[in-house]
């Protein structure tokens, strides 16, 4: 072995600590919720001390349930098949209200909690459920009971909205511009996972509205936020242009003025010193509406580099290189007054980035930054109690399929440790157990062709990027320490689960 591969393999060591670390504190927040159950429908509460008598899509379908379903999948396979599904099904029986979009349902009265039927609360709670929860299982699964939930309650949304007006629940229209962004990441990946030329129509109806009409988002709105709850319609608009270059070239240059419009008038008054977006602004004065930095920078980052790709505007990459040069000022940071939920958001924006443009700063910087979110976890699997938790567990698989270059293992078991690290086109794995372990070591594969059909990878809000990725029609080469000489696999059974027996350490190269 060369003193470069040993070097590697150390490092490898250091990701399976970390990575086993973050999976037993997914798995202890699965735990935690599941105490809090409601005995009788299975559902877990909004909230664990306002609204623990409620299940809702906004909130605790969206944030909390489906990073337990993914965790599941990843620590505890009859859990995954068992209790998650049920989970599902008895929220789809007990909450759809028109026809399969959801309402909120009280456990008490068992019936949903308001009588009367608001149809704006109804649409705002399904496209949360969908964009925030379903779709980046479906980014991550594929097809499941899980995208066809999402896909049965798109289909019937379709019939209520064409683009959300006159939603908002603090008259500022921020969940109308929430709405509408959320349409539109959903939109512009659905389109390709189906084909369904309706889907691409829908989006490009909204962005016609923003883009093309007088409700331009710099030019027309007198308050833009640039965090969650806002900042959604800008990288959706960002993922619609994306869309429509491949698909329909025409409306991509009627798109480029206005978009580029949109990106450079945020840039010009929507950042601090540092390249941090401010919660809120005023684009057309470039009054400052709320000063704290957003913790959903690269959210918004991600829209701008997917049209950097495309448009190959330097400005737009240099926006991420300014955070990135200022990153070591945001330590221990109050993101959010403290909350789990803005480390969350703020790393698995660098992490997204990242992924695409590799900084040994930005990788020490989110290797401190996680280990502040995961001490705010309590002894019973608890983060904070409310919806945001699941938050904690979406970020921190992202974190942990980094640090196993997208691999996993099956069954797992707490005292499991696996980590890798790529040189060039080669991958450098350690397994670890306490025990002797037996099982599946799966590798991952080009998730945005093979589950989503997009074509071409781009940034996007809560994808899992992918790392090592396996083509399912190459030959890779195996060589385990322990064994006498090396072995050969086709892609598709990489991705399929390779058999491991492991006594306690193996360390294995694939090329």
């Amino acid at each position: 072995m060369s003193e470069e591969d040993s070097i590697l393999f150390a490092k490898a060591d250091d990701n399976a600590i970390l990575a086993n670390e973050g999976f037993n504190r997914s798995a202890d927040f699965v735990h935690g919720w599941l105490q809090e159950a409601d005995p009788e429908s299975g559902l877990i509460p909004r909230n664990l001390e306002a609204d623990t008598d409620i299940w809702n899509a906004k909130d605790a379908a969206a944030d909390n349930y489906p990073f337990m379903v993914l965790t599941s999948f990843f620590t505890d396979q009859d859990l995954f098949d068992g209790t998650m599904l049920d989970m599902l099904y008895a929220e789809k029986k007990l909450t759809s209200r028109v026809n399969t979009l959801p309402d909120t349902y009280s456990f008490s009265k068992k019936d949903f909690q308001n009588e009367k039927l608001d149809m704006a609360e109804i649409i705002f709670g399904t496209s949360e459920y969908i964009k925030d929860g379903l779709l980046p299982l479906t980014e991550w699964l594929g097809k499941s009971p899980w995208s066809e939930r999402m896909m049965e309650m798109l289909y019937d949304m379709k019939n209520e909205v064409n683009v959300a007006d006159g939603i908002s629940r603090d008259g500022s229209n921020a969940s109308r511009e929430e709405v509408n962004g959320e349409l539109l990441q959903t939109l512009s990946r659905v389109y390709w996972m189906t084909g369904d030329e309706k889907f691409l129509d829908w989006a490009v109806a909204i962005g016609d509205y923003y883009l093309l009409g007088d409700h331009h988002p710099t030019k027309d709105l007198d308050y833009l936020r640039l965090r969650d709850h806002g900042c959604e319609l800008i990288s959706g608009l960002c993922e619609l242009y994306v869309s429509t270059s491949f698909a329909r070239p025409n409306k991509r240059e009627a798109y480029r003025k206005p978009l580029h419009e949109m990106m450079d008038r945020i840039l010009e008054v929507g950042r601090n010193g540092n390249g941090l977006f401010y919660d809120a602004i005023n684009p057309k004065t470039g009054e400052i509406v709320q000063e704290r930095p957003a913790d959903n920078w690269g959210y918004t980052l991600n829209g701008f580099y997917a049209v950097y790709l495309l448009d190959k505007d330097p400005k737009y990459k240099e926006a991420i290189l300014k955070i990135y040069s200022n990153l070591n000022k945001y330590t221990n940071f109050d993101w959010e007054n403290g909350s789990a939920d803005g480390y969350a958001d703020a790393i698995e924006g660098a992490l997204n980035l990242y992924n695409r443009i590799p900084d040994p700063s930005v990788a020490k910087w989110m290797d401190s930054e996680i280990k502040v979110m995961w001490a705010m976890q309590q002894e019973n699997g608890i983060i904070e109690g409310w919806h945001g938790d699941g938050n904690f567990a979406r970020t921190t698989i992202m974190y942990n399929l980094w640090k196993s270059k997208g691999l996993y293992v099956k069954p797992w078991r707490d005292d499991l440790f696996l980590g890798a690290e790529q040189k060039g086109d080669s991958l450098l794995i350690s397994i670890k157990s306490e025990l002797p372990w037996k099982g599946k070591l799966y590798f991952d594969k080009p998730r945005h062709k093979a589950n989503m059909k997009l074509p071409m990878d781009w940034a996007r809000i809560n994808q899992f990027p992918e790392w090592f990725t396996a083509d399912k029609d190459r030959e890779y080469t195996l060589v385990d320490y322990d064994q006498s000489g090396p072995s050969h696999y086709q892609g598709n059974h990489l991705i399929g689960g390779i058999d491991i027996e492991l006594e306690h350490y193996k360390r294995i190269i694939v090329y």
